[in-house]
């Protein structure tokens, strides 16, 4: 049994630092909060190196710096060399659509260690639909080239759903392109604003079963070439995924408002509440938020899940998917064969793939999009 008192004793590896929501891309799956956070209520520069500071003394080794658009922070390249000062491997997540030659070279000599490239598509026609920005294809495909001619290693993510599963191995050909050294695949999660657009983006079971043959195909023939990496969509599984590898074990999350999160969308469970950086230190929340302690371990689980031998391989699956799909947190994660709500949710997927819906494209507003 993994109690919660034993799990929190291990630092956390890695930490999203959701810099801001803003974002120049309205893409259907986003996986923000509904509800965003507005400039106004963003950290300022100093708390957030106060926050990687503590990160790093928790134990942290790498800092995912994400968004929305990090890049429209006015304070990135301070932020980055805060992360270099204190030891921390930084990543940064984006766009790549609005930031320029001489930025990018302003990140590099801060100390950035990596750069993740988002792509909605391999061709300008896709891509641009789905983000619902025209030009944004030739201007990621003009950044990617500027990242390896700086120096810094670049990884390509697409996040995969119906409009673009048929262009995975054109993804992959355009990886090896742009000079990527990874790839990743992810399957759309259906969590938030993606949650509205599900009959919109859910691709038939056929198809997802030939893209991952695709994938693993493509892994073989590219092994020691190009890493690929690969999310399977959960509603056509068997067994549950290892949901950020455990809840409250290696990762956590800090968004733009100073919120403290077990993973992306954990604000979405009712009852628990989030300490914030504003007021307390970062290995506090860890260590002691009782959030983190909600579903942490193995002492929370049903018992079908107590008496699993995977228990503590995939912690129980999503939280936040159990919420979704049945309306208890506390449930299994429907995904699992075992759970009674799992036939369910494969019909679930199979009526929603067979819509036509239009997609509502993620626009940066409190209300529901017109």
């Amino acid at each position: 049994m993994n109690t919660p008192s034993e799990a929190r004793q291990r630092p956390p590896i890695g930490m999203l630092a959701e810099l801001t929501h803003r974002c120049p891309l309205q893409c259907p799956y986003c996986s923000n909060p509904v509800e965003l956070t507005r400039k106004r209520e963003e950290l300022d520069t100093e708390t957030w190196q106060r926050v990687f500071a503590e990160a790093a003394e928790l134990g942290v080794l790498q800092v995912h710096l994400s968004g929305g658009e990090p890049a429209l922070r006015q304070d990135l390249e301070a932020l980055v060399a805060s992360c270099a000062e204190h030891g921390l491997y930084s990543n940064l997540i984006t766009a790549g659509v609005n930031i320029s030659r001489a930025r990018l070279e302003a990140l590099a000599d801060a100390g950035l260690d990596h750069v993740q490239l988002s792509v909605q598509g391999a061709t300008a026609e896709v891509n641009d639909y789905i983000a619902n920005l025209p030009g944004a294809f030739d201007k990621k495909r003009a950044f990617a080239a500027e990242v390896t001619d700086v120096g810094l290693p670049l990884t390509l993510n697409s996040v995969i759903h119906r409009a673009n599963l048929h262009q995975i191995p054109d993804l992959v050909e355009l990886a090896l392109e742009l000079g990527a050294r990874r790839l990743e695949i992810a399957h759309a999660q259906y969590y938030g604003w993606a949650l509205r657009n599900r009959a919109a983006l859910m691709p038939p079971r056929e198809q997802v079963m030939e893209a991952l043959e695709l994938v693993e195909a493509a892994r073989e023939r590219l092994k020691g070439k190009l890493v690929i990496d690969a999310v399977v969509p959960d509603y056509y599984a068997r067994l549950p995924k290892p949901c950020m590898n455990g809840w409250g074990r290696q990762s956590l999350n800090v968004t733009p408002a100073g919120k403290v999160l077990p993973c992306h969308a954990a604000e979405t469970i009712p009852g628990l509440e989030f300490w914030n950086v504003r007021e307390q230190a970062l290995g506090d929340i860890w260590q002691h938020n009782p959030a983190f302690n909600a579903y942490r371990g193995t002492d929370w689980m049903p018992d079908t899940c107590q008496s699993c031998d995977r228990r503590e391989i995939d912690w129980g699956g999503c939280r936040c998917q159990a919420l979704a799909l049945t309306g208890d947190a506390t449930q299994m994660d429907p995904v699992c064969e075992l759970s009674p709500y799992h036939d369910e949710i494969q019909t679930l997927a199979i009526t929603d793939s067979s819509r036509d819906d239009d997609f509502t494209y993620r626009r940066f507003a409190k209300s529901t999009p017109h």
